[in-house]
């Protein structure tokens, strides 16, 4: 008897099925994929038990008849690829999300599966059943144009994989996470999702363009992203690129509000990550991160899209110019948003100031309106011992003088009304107060500066007395070898040295004192990881943002009313001033309503 035998069609089903349904979030996925490719212009996605016991997914899609209902659930049975001239199927030209014919069948072979579908033509709805891979025939049904989807007790026919469900809470979370994706991808459409009779997403379409787009990004982002973004739009050999960035100073402590969408799919991808990073390099240190949602148009012919089983990775046929066009766009964006800083800076103000007025005003209840009552007297007299107290130990303003005083009007940042402790600018805005720290206001300043000529002068280089030999695996070493053009820009020279092994000559003269094996290591792992490298890039700008604190107005200095104001025009002037050189403001901007609003008076 030969020892290799063929499976049975239910076996094969159930392995096929493991690579295309790993979780309920999975299931969700394709189901909504599917609904979007059919047309929907309203989703309506209901889960419980984590999606484990129930997923029902409804559309106002074009629809399927009978004939197609019963092809649907068959393996590799789809209406999504296109027909080239020979004849025969084209993997190169995909325009839907979906294009195997395995997301029903799959969920059919390890689960209960039912699927009533109408036409908008038609008279009635048709009904067909899966249920562990076992196919009932199509009846006539009742329902509206579209289709429902129902998949009840998922894996109930393969128990193993039940063991390594995670807990209700993290699996309803995993679908909510794939349907705000897709929702993001497609503003047009409006989605539902219930849980257990909670409404956990409600929103409604959006109109097209960026404006849509940004609504829908703020509804599931938040409304301090949609209030912080700065507009992308960059176009290079016809490869389009559109979305919304982060201003620096909105950032977070990991990298999970970063989205990339190829085609309205969206994507897990690693050159995203590479990219932001490199794009957001001078603004941030190196345990924060921006959030950004980014959406690349591109010929479907340039990038592939059937590398993975769940669709959630592509290859493009030229990376580097995809991340080119990434990192270009978002510098520029960051460029042209100048000296601005996120409006969550001033919030974040307002909520560290709000704990001690609470304090000292027992009576404040939103609108300040003391009334007099039994032992007001005596709490007025604890409040003016309060408040001398206070003043005997608050800080100096040094205030400047009133003749030619200038007007704040036509000044973003306004005029300088009086320094704090020797390290604040206290500026006078139309609308507001502005207060800077002059300490890292000028360091962001020095650093532009020493950027801008190292990129008119070229970095300069030192040869190292006796040449540096490091040895790497062979892998490294050629990838290496083959950007040695790029890091002699940087400052870095280096050349092969035999098999698995490269010999440094000269290093960028401002590193000093510099562990070259390290840093070559580092460059190493950032090639074969981001195919850039970052370690150097890095290593440049620590330093160069260490020579900037260290030349740059120091705290406790005290400034005449010609130098605060020549801080504020340069900050004005200057892009990236917002932020320091590891993402911390450099000012922050209170308006009178946020005023008004401390003192009780709105």
């Amino acid at each position: 008897m030969s020892r290799i035998r063929r499976l049975s069609e239910g076996t094969i089903n159930r392995i096929a099925a493991g690579e295309v349904v790993e979780r309920p979030a999975s299931a969700v996925k394709e189901l909504v994929e599917n609904a979007l490719d059919a047309g929907a212009r309203h989703i309506d996605i209901v889960i419980d038990g984590g999606g484990r016991d129930l997923i029902r997914v409804t559309d106002d899609g074009i629809g399927m008849n009978a004939e197609e209902l019963a092809l649907a659930v068959e393996r590799h049975a789809t209406s999504k690829l296109r027909i080239d001239a020979g004849g025969q199927e084209d993997l190169h030209d995909i325009a839907t999300l979906g294009f195997r014919g395995e997301a029903l069948p799959s969920i059919g072979a390890v689960a209960r599966l039912s699927i009533v579908s109408r036409t908008r033509d038609a008279d009635s709805a048709e009904r067909i059943s899966v249920e562990g891979g076992r196919v009932t025939d199509v009846e006539p049904a009742s329902g509206r144009a579209g289709t429902q989807i129902e998949v009840r007790d998922l894996f109930y026919a393969t128990p193993a994989r039940l063991k390594f469900m995670k807990s209700e809470r993290a699996e309803t979370l995993a679908v909510s996470d794939v349907v705000k994706r897709l929702a993001m991808a497609h503003p047009e459409v409006g989605f539902t999702l219930t849980s257990a009779e909670r409404n956990l997403l409600r929103l409604e379409p959006e109109l097209p363009g960026d404006a849509g787009r940004l609504m829908r990004l703020g509804a599931i982002m938040g409304r301090d992203f949609a209030e912080n973004a700065i507009a992308i739009d960059a176009m290079r050999e016809e490869i389009g690129l559109a979305g919304f960035a982060g201003l620096p100073t909105y950032n977070r402590g990991t990298a999970q509000m970063q989205y990339l969408f190829v085609n309205g799919r969206p994507v897990r991808d690693k050159l995203l990550v590479g990219a932001v990073r490199g794009a957001y390099a001078d603004f941030l240190a190196r345990d924060r991160h921006p959030a950004v949602a980014l959406f690349v148009t591109i010929d479907p012919r340039d990038v592939d899209v059937n590398v993975h089983p769940a669709k959630a990775e592509v290859r493009f046929r030229d990376a580097g110019l995809v991340r080119g066009l990434i990192v270009g766009a978002l510098k520029r964006a960051l460029a042209e948003a100048g000296h601005r800083a996120s409006t969550t800076v001033a919030g974040a103000t307002l909520d560290a100031l709000r704990p001690e007025m609470a304090a000292a005003s027992p009576a404040y209840t939103g609108t300040w309106r003391p009334e007099p009552r039994p032992g007001f007297a005596e709490e007025r007299g604890a409040w003016q011992g309060a408040f001398a107290g206070l003043a005997a130990q608050s800080a100096r303003v040094e205030p400047l003088p009133e003749s030619g005083a200038e007007t704040a009007a036509g000044f973003a940042l306004g005029v300088a009304r009086g320094q704090l402790h020797e390290t604040y600018v206290i500026a006078q805005t139309a609308d507001g107060i502005v207060i800077v720290d002059q300490h890292a206001a000028h360091e962001r300043l020095v650093y532009e500066r020493m950027k801008k000529a190292m990129a008119a002068q070229g970095v300069s280089r030192q040869m190292l007395l006796i040449p540096e030999v490091v040895e790497l695996d062979e892998a490294e070493a050629e990838r290496l070898a083959a950007r040695v053009g790029e890091l002699a820009e940087l400052g870095f020279v280096l050349e092969a040295f035999g098999t698995g092994a490269v010999v440094v000559r000269e290093v960028p003269s401002i590193f000093g004192k510099l562990d070259v094996q390290a840093l070559v290591r580092d460059l190493a792992d950032d090639l074969t990881e981001l195919d850039e490298a970052l370690s150097l890039k890095e290593k440049l700008e620590e330093v160069c943002g260490t020579i900037a604190c260290h030349g740059s107005v120091r705290a406790g200095r005290r400034l005449t009313a010609e130098e605060m104001n020549a801080l504020l025009r340069e900050m004005e002037a200057t892009p990236h001033s917002g932020q320091c050189n590891h993402g911390r403001p450099t000012y922050v901007e209170l308006k009178l309503s946020d005023i008004e609003r401390l003192f009780g008076r709105r």
